[in-house]
């Protein structure tokens, strides 16, 4: 018998709950959760929580965000990392911390880092155009990615001292490392704001499985939703972005795992690709954290090994499909 939406969703949810037990425990040394000592609670309430709460934040987002652009874009593979728009977050980021504009702790960086996330999006489907297809979205996508990140490891070269650069190019890896209460403050606008845009959205991208003429005879306005929802990406993509850095392919991931298990409608792989982000973010933070390395692994590192196998079997699916 197959499950519905909302058992899976609880079945999922009971097992990210785990998962976070799991992650609160791992770390460099063992804990008395019971009775800790002052030192102990400074730990388990500055360092262990407030992780666990970023990884369920921007697991929502990258979650979110794949899933909402693999339905705006009919398109299997797209997702916020492969597309740029992640690489165009980060490169204003790097750029406002490099010249001084603002501290890495101010809240006016988000903000900052939107428009870089909207340009990305905007350049996207100016050079994919209207009716772009798979092949053309995602060479534009590879080649915003690149010129971005091309830019980012210019200004890491030219960090004015190895200090600088190091901690620079650890955040560009992808890292729930050293956060504080502060990170998730600096995530949870972008999230807080984009999930209405979808909510608001939702039942346009259920109706994209239609053709755009079909949808606007249901009484859409294409235009208008279609911005809304890049307006939702880049929301999500650059509370991501700036607590954690650049984290690649959860937000491919998390969608096509949603569309492994049976659930293919658009509902079903908008809403619960987010809890199976966390459960995917979860995992490798967990991975991060027990290899035995001198300096802990960033996430987005395991996320890449895993992902990007991953986009090698897509897209030799979709060659051998068009074929």
């Amino acid at each position: 018998m197959k499950l519905s939406q909302r058992h899976c969703y609880l079945i999922l949810l009971g097992i990210a709950i785990l998962l976070s037990v799991v992650q609160l425990t791992v770390g460099g040394s063992s804990l008395k959760w019971w009775a800790p000592n002052a030192l102990e609670s400074d730990i388990i309430w500055d360092i262990r929580v407030p992780r666990t709460v970023l990884t369920w934040s921007i697991a929502i987002a990258l979650g979110l965000a794949g899933a909402v652009m693999q339905l705006l874009l009919r398109n299997p593979l797209a997702e916020p990392g492969i597309t740029g728009v992640s690489g165009c977050a980060a490169l204003v980021t790097i750029t406002c911390l490099y010249f001084g504009w603002l501290p890495a702790f101010s809240f006016g960086l988000p903000a900052l880092a939107l428009v870089g996330g909207l340009f990305g999006v905007s350049l996207l489907m100016v050079l994919a155009g209207q009716r772009a297809s798979p092949t053309r979205l995602i060479l534009a996508g590879v080649a915003i990615a690149t010129m971005s990140s091309a830019a980012m490891g210019l200004l890491l070269y030219l960090a004015p001292n190895p200090f600088a650069f190091q901690e620079w190019a650890f955040w560009h890896m992808g890292s729930l490392a050293n956060k504080s209460w502060h990170s998730v403050m600096l995530a949870l606008p972008g999230v807080v704001l984009a999930l209405p845009l979808v909510w608001f959205g939702r039942r346009f991208l259920y109706a994209l499985t239609l053709s755009e003429e079909t949808v606007a005879t249901m009484g859409f306005n294409v235009a208008r939703y279609r911005n809304l929802m890049l307006l939702a990406v880049a929301l999500l993509t650059t509370a991501s972005v700036v607590a954690a850095g650049v984290i690649g392919f959860v937000g491919l991931l998390a969608p096509h795992a949603v569309r492994l298990i049976g659930f293919n409608h658009p509902k079903y792989v908008l809403w619960l690709s987010p809890i199976t982000a966390i459960l995917l973010l979860l995992i490798f933070d967990t991975i991060a954290q027990l290899m035995s390395t001198a300096r802990e692994l960033p996430v987005g590192v395991i996320a890449a090994l895993v992902g990007a196998p991953l986009l090698i079997v897509l897209l030799v699916r979709e060659r051998t499909r068009d074929a």
